[in-house]
């Protein structure tokens, strides 16, 4: 198992997603801890379209990699401002650049509260160790 340390500037949920505030808008990817339990990501489909809402918890899409197929869900609850279409044809950027190039959907946040809810670092530190064991 890797030692992993996580962006600070962002949250967590216990599913592996990252949220970090871009403006007035939420860029949404998976972790670095993600990308390591699911191996070479083959496909990411997202299931919106922009403009379509995305509640807090539930799946937005699915992520599959050559060991498995994964939904991805929502961190928040929102309009969907953006899609990174480039994963289309190369979902291998989340292996490359999970925090950067890798973000999967940008959303339009309805309740500002739910992003103060999820992990930060330290506490998302302390989840991905109880769940490496």
């Amino acid at each position: 198992m890797s030692d992993h340390t996580f962006p600070g500037d962002r949250r967590y949920t216990k599913d592996h997603e990252w949220a970090r505030h871009d403006a007035n808008e939420t860029l949404v990817g998976v972790s670095a801890f993600a990308v390591e339990q699911l191996g070479d990501i083959t496909l990411v489909n997202v299931d919106k379209q922009v403009g379509d809402t995305v509640e807090a918890g539930k799946a937005f899409g699915t992520i599959e990699s050559v060991k498995t197929l994964s939904d991805l869900f929502a961190p928040i609850s929102g309009t969907v401002a953006k899609i990174n279409t480039e994963l289309e044809n190369k979902p291998e950027i989340i292996n490359d650049d999970c925090y950067g190039k890798g973000w999967i959907i940008a959303i339009k946040p309805s309740k500002p509260a739910e992003f103060e809810a999820l992990m930060d670092t330290a506490a998302y530190t302390k989840h991905v160790a109880s769940e490496a064991h």
